[in-house]
């Protein structure tokens, strides 16, 4: 399988560079995955595929203001630093802009010295490993001297950093939003509870590697970054019962999605855990829970367009696509959705 057999010309003007006022008012396009047929409706009429007794699976991790801009002491020259991942003692593994300007031993003030990180060493693909020193704590002053991590392509400036959470986010860790469940709205999942659909709530915190491109031709050469996921026992549950009452587990995103597959038995069933997972979902993957996925617009040759390929058909997949442009949805995190049935 080739990199190139997921490709898709996107005119840059569908990508969307700013979030609708309203969540739900985005545009969905219903893909049939058995037969490729598609339809074309409004986010909110989601409802109106979700039946009773279906679990619809969410990730309520929450994405952390992870990127920092600093500057290097001694010099003063301007340093960009990504948070990617926590490890112990202060430490995280960071992505930083200019990589030239971090060597091992130097130190990085962030808000007049209000943060101050210490590069201590460099790991895989030359990401930095800092040391953070500061008073009081962490979380606050990273949400004082922190902004949202936006994807390169979205240039806007962005008003409100909530628009980049889901309105069910609960647990700090992301570098990247789960962007397919920024459609929801309050309103929205108590009526599709109200419905009965059991709501399960999963953990995915989403590392860059989700997002990094594929840089082999061969894209089983292509190795995942691992990210930490967490599923409790009411979670497991929800999704459980579904299956054994022969319902559909409905995955919000490809973290979800990613998540469940994770943590699923070879019978199709989860029971509680947590760890780290670097599974990689393409075409020829048999899903041993999911059934349905609803999904935002992905970047042309990525792992996501891969995930939903083997999902749907690599072929279903790519004519929706191109309807899709034709059609002028929005792509990407502040974009349009897909439903995948």
């Amino acid at each position: 399988m080739r990199k190139e057999d997921f490709n898709f010309d996107l005119p840059e003007e569908l990508i969307a560079q700013d979030p609708l006022e309203d969540r739900s008012s985005s545009r969905l396009l219903v893909l049939d995955k058995e037969t490729g047929k598609t339809e074309h409706h409004v986010f909110r009429e989601i409802i109106d595929y979700l039946e009773t007794g279906d679990c619809l699976v969410i990730n309520d991790t929450k994405v952390i203001p992870a990127r920092l801009i600093g500057s290097k002491i001694g010099t003063d020259a301007k340093i960009e630093v990504l948070l990617l991942k926590r490890k112990e003692n202060d430490v995280w593994e960071t992505l930083v802009k200019p990589g030239k300007k971090a060597k091992i031993g130097t130190r990085i003030s962030f808000g007049d010295g209000l943060l101050v990180g210490e590069v201590v060493d460099i790991v895989e693909e030359g990401n930095r490993l800092i040391h953070f020193e500061y008073e009081g704590i962490f979380e606050e002053i990273l949400d004082r001297l922190g902004q949202m991590p936006l994807p390169p392509y979205i240039t806007h400036q962005l008003e409100d950093k909530n628009r980049y959470q889901t309105v069910y986010a609960k647990h700090s860790g992301s570098a990247a939003a789960p962007t397919a469940g920024l459609h929801f709205t309050p309103e929205l999942l108590k009526k599709i509870e109200e419905k009965g659909v059991q709501i399960a709530r999963v953990t995915l915190h989403v590392g860059l590697g989700t997002f990094r491109p594929v840089k082999v031709d061969n894209i089983l050469e292509h190795h995942m970054h691992s990210e930490f996921y967490q599923i409790e026992e009411e979670a497991a549950e929800k999704i459980n019962t579904a299956k054994a009452n022969g319902k559909r587990v409905i995955a919000v995103g490809t973290t979800s999605c990613r998540t469940i597959e994770s943590a699923a038995k070879e019978d199709g069933t989860i029971a509680p855990v947590s760890g780290w997972t670097d599974i990689f979902i393409y075409p020829g993957y048999q899903f041993k829970v999911l059934d349905c996925l609803i999904t935002n617009f992905h970047l042309p040759e990525s792992t996501l367009v891969m995930l939903v390929s083997a999902l749907a058909g690599r072929e279903h997949v790519l004519n929706a696509y191109e309807e899709a442009i034709k059609e002028r949805y929005r792509f990407f995190s502040f974009g349009d959705a897909m439903f995948i049935r």
